[in-house]
């Protein structure tokens, strides 16, 4: 009967029939196999139990609990909570806990109903099923809870209302009822009720628990993810400390070559690529250079924006100055490509790369939400660097978004007297990289030192002499593409 086990499987189960038994004692003794629970082996002498079990967590389900409902949370995660549990809807309650590293929770419930998936010998709980059951009462917190966080259900929710609008949503909950009616599941179905009754503002929004959720009862919705990187950036910042670094550029001569310098560099990050004497051309004679009209513009509207002195002193006292101080400056910025509809917020979704931008039916809500953590910030480049970071994230226009961001940003700084931060063309990838790290990682420190350096690196940009900065700036490798060079900082000591 030596055939009759598969010794190439990971997982052997024990049997009834005795040859089979005898021969699994025999492969125990001989070390070609071990028990890792009740009636359970392996061929892998190798990992440890507790990941092996991991990965053939179905299999053994399958086995033990045939026709079982993975249910609660496990019907949306698929897999053992971080504190191990699993939870399944039987014909009986029970912990389980033989299996190395997994506890089972037997839950008793209805059997699978219509909508619920068939599943290599299991249920998965469709979907109205698993939020009606994370609607019940769980005597455990966090990982060890059988139902999910409120914000994953109230997430949902809100994704439904937003995409879908209010005629979907009531749909999605007359679907609810029905598999409540189904499942005897009347209380669950009463509190995903109120929920959803708030979310359309027809009941006190008391009964939601997330910020987001809240603000989309109140008519304005904002990305969760996002506001979660700026109360993340906001505790760094504010629990920083920074130097202060006083503008040289006083005079209207400084400030508007500080500004040339800034325009050129922040257009050459987004791949409207001069040479610095054709930009210079440009600036001074305020003709677009022939067959690169558009391209000219950008140069033209950027500078038109960062040279103004009263423009740049103006920042946001409420949120609805930063929505019109953000329309008038990308007016101004890209009015050299009307098909980009400049000055309007985008109307449809952006993405670069492998990031999403925020939705585009949430960026005024998400740069409210954002425009709280700044008001909170004192220190004028904390509120730089998070100003800039907030409108990046967003993306609230069609394009020119990277451009507009660092406009808003060395706004501040002009208002509270402050070096304004250029990022140079060798220093793109740094800045970039750091920015997406903040964003994919949620980590704020690389962000903040790289802005730390370009500020001090600025700092050495004064005065009003082209031809010596612009010669500065390549003893510093700042034209240099950041694959060929490192960014130098030189400290510059004009008489």
């Amino acid at each position: 009967m030596a055939n009759s086990i598969d010794t190439t499987k990971e997982i052997i189960f024990a049997s009834s029939d005795s040859n089979i038994s005898r021969r699994i004692s025999a492969l125990e003794k001989e070390g070609k196999l071990r028990k890792i629970a009740p009636r359970i082996y392996t061929t892998n002498m190798v990992d440890s139990q507790e990941n092996i079990v991991r990965r053939n967590i179905i299999d053994i389900l399958v086995w033990r609990y045939p026709n079982a409902i993975i249910s609660h949370r496990s019907a949306k995660e698929m897999r053992p909570t971080p504190t191990g549990d699993f939870f399944l809807t039987t014909t009986r309650s029970k912990r389980i806990s033989d299996l190395p590293g997994i506890t089972i929770n037997l839950i008793k419930g209805p059997a699978a109903c219509e909508g619920d998936i068939p599943y290599q010998g299991l249920y998965i709980a469709g979907e109205y099923r698993w939020m009606l059951e994370n609607m019940q009462t769980s005597r455990k917190e966090s990982d060890a809870s059988k139902v999910l966080p409120p914000a994953t259900v109230e997430g949902k929710l809100e994704k439904i209302l937003l995409v879908g609008g209010e005629a979907q949503l009531n749909n999605y909950r007359d679907q609810l009822r029905k598999t409540s009616e189904q499942l005897g599941m009347g209380k669950e179905f009463e509190r995903i009720n109120k929920l959803i009754s708030a979310l359309l503002a027809t009941h006190s929004s008391d009964v939601l628990s997330t910020p987001s959720a809240k603000a989309l009862s109140a008519g304005l919705p904002f990305d969760a993810n996002r506001g979660e990187l700026f109360e993340i950036l906001f505790d760094a910042l504010n629990d920083n400390f920074f130097v202060e670094l006083t503008d040289r550029n006083r005079d209207e001569e400084s400030f508007r070559l500080f500004s040339f310098f800034e325009s050129y560099f922040s257009n050459y990050i987004e791949g409207t690529e001069f040479e610095i004497d054709e930009a210079k051309q440009i600036v001074d004679s305020g003709i677009p250079l022939p067959r690169r009209d558009e391209d000219s513009h950008d140069i033209l509207g950027t500078f038109r924006v960062l040279s103004n002195r009263a423009e740049m002193n103006r920042t946001p006292e409420s949120v609805e100055e930063l929505y019109a101080i953000l329309q008038s400056r990308h007016s101004t910025l890209l009015s050299g490509r009307p098909m980009l509809e400049p000055g309007i917020f985008k109307t449809k979704n952006n993405r670069a790369g492998n990031t999403e931008f925020v939705d585009y039916r949430l960026v005024k809500g998400t740069l409210n939400h954002g425009f709280n953590y700044y008001k909170a910030l004192q220190a004028p480049f904390a509120r730089a660097v998070f100003m800039m970071f907030m409108i990046s994230e967003v993306h609230p226009f069609n394009d020119g978004n990277g451009r507009i961001s660092r406009i808003m940003m060395n706004a501040e700084l002009v208002k509270a007297g402050q070096t304004r931060i250029i990022v140079p063309t060798v220093f793109r990838e740094d800045y970039l990289l750091a920015l997406r790290k903040l964003t994919r990682q949620k980590n704020p420190s690389a962000y903040i030192n790289v802005m730390v350096k370009l500020q001090k690196f600025s700092d050495n940009l004064y005065g009003s002499d082209f031809t010596e900065l612009k010669e500065y700036l390549r003893s510093c490798n700042a034209y240099e593409e950041p694959s060929q060079a490192k960014l130098e900082i030189i400290d510059r000591m004009v008489r």
